[in-house]
């Protein structure tokens, strides 16, 4: 096992600062910008707001499309290079979005900013804190999920001010400049990675240890939850006073349990940081999937009274499920060839998050309430997928010394 040195330890709180802050940068500039921005941008481009949401799951499409690829040139080369690459193509992408009048454009833009997600948010991030920590990236992964879970709550206010006051295509512009004024700097103060020799290795009979599981089995069930999970999340966010209101909440009751989300994922990941980061992983996520079914049985028991209930369960859910997309790879295969197996791992994860506020959105025009119990069995058969792995770690393949120097 890799150890980390003194100076790495210490070095540890600004990296997390610096990573979590570029992270937030990252994310509110483009996942959460069409939220804000997709009523101008399409009332200025005279067309329907789907369109706008449409590119941007078209952008995650791209970006899952690259997170093998991605992961695998962070566990050659490290990740700061990329991540400050990444910066530089959000920047193209926002400047691109700033001037289209058109539908072309606005997917040539999109494009770009689908490219820069693949690059530049959470896989490359975990994958980069790897190469640099190895197998005791866990609390720096919680870190940066801590700082950037505010991503949408400063963003959002900041976009519609800018939006507000100027014009969406100078918020736009604005994103682009905090990119190269901020973000880019940031990334490129990142310490370089680890040496590929310090990486931790299966030894040379793990092969012959009984009882163990297989990486290609832990990989397949840790995408499947990932991909149930980014289901219920995307679409549930996407779509979550609608169905709120047609469990019978009025739609402040239902605005207001909506903003506890994000304060709920904060809370949550603290004590992922704190208290529950003595234990493994597996068992606070199974603990966090459960969150959604739980929040939905107590808005049916309750009523729409339990609303805030759901809402701070669900986010409290969705807070640590975050962090077990980097933690969970870390503790099960190592820190050798993490990148490229997150980037496989989370491919899945991105095709439905991408699919799931359209599918909800029917689910929820064509059976209403019965959307929440799809999301909940949803969850618990994520819930289940994961009894199915065992703490100790799986048996990896050890990287052989081409893959090392290619």
């Amino acid at each position: 096992m890799m150890h980390v040195t003194a100076r790495q330890a210490a070095g540890s709180l600004p990296v997390v600062v610096a990573l979590g802050t570029a992270q937030t940068i990252a994310w509110a500039s483009s996942y959460y910008l069409p939220a804000i921005l997709a009523a101008p941008i399409a009332h200025d481009l005279d067309l329907a707001p789907t369109y706008v949401f449409g590119a941007l799951s078209g952008a995650l499409v791209i970006s899952g499309l690259l997170g093998p690829r991605v992961g695998h040139a962070i566990d050659k080369f490290g990740g700061r290079s990329l991540l400050a690459i990444s910066n530089v193509v959000f920047v193209a992408g926002l400047l691109l979005l700033s001037v289209a009048h058109g539908v072309a454009v606005l997917i040539a833009a999109w494009v770009l900013l689908g490219i820069g997600m693949g690059m530049g948010l959470y896989e490359a991030a975990f994958a980069t804190l790897a190469r640099i920590y190895g197998a005791n990236a866990r609390r720096t992964i919680t870190g940066i999920t801590l700082i950037a879970g505010f991503a949408s709550t400063l963003g959002w206010p900041l976009t519609n001010w800018l939006a507000s006051e100027y014009d969406w295509r100078v918020a736009c512009q604005v994103w682009a400049a905090i990119h190269i004024g901020l973000a880019l700097p940031l990334n490129l103060s990142l310490p370089r990675a680890a040496p590929l020799d310090q990486m931790s290795r299966p030894g040379p009979d793990a092969s012959q240890q009984s009882g163990r599981q297989s990486e290609t089995f832990a990989m397949i069930v840790l995408a499947y939850m990932l991909a149930a999970t980014s289901f219920v999340s995307s679409g549930v966010s996407a779509i979550l006073p609608t169905m709120l209101v047609a469990f019978g909440a009025t739609p402040a009751e239902a605005l207001f349990a909506g903003a506890l989300i994000g304060p709920a994922q904060v809370s949550a990941r603290l004590l992922e940081a704190g208290w529950l980061g003595r234990f493994h992983p597996l068992l606070s996520t199974r603990l966090a999937i459960l969150m959604n079914p739980f929040g939905i049985v107590a808005l049916i028991a309750g009523g729409p009274f339990l609303a805030s209930v759901f809402a701070v369960l669900y986010g409290a859910g969705n807070g640590i499920i975050t962090i077990a997309r980097g933690t969970l790879p870390l503790v099960l295969f190592g820190p050798a060839g993490f990148g490229r197996r997150v980037g496989m791992i989370s491919l899945p994860s991105r095709l439905t998050g991408a699919a799931a506020p359209l599918a909800l959105g029917l689910m929820v025009e064509h059976i209403g309430s019965g959307a929440l119990w799809i999301s909940a069995l949803v969850s618990v058969s994520a819930f289940f997928a994961l009894l199915l792995l065992r703490t100790e770690p799986t048996i990896s393949k050890p990287l052989q010394v081409g893959e090392q120097n290619s």
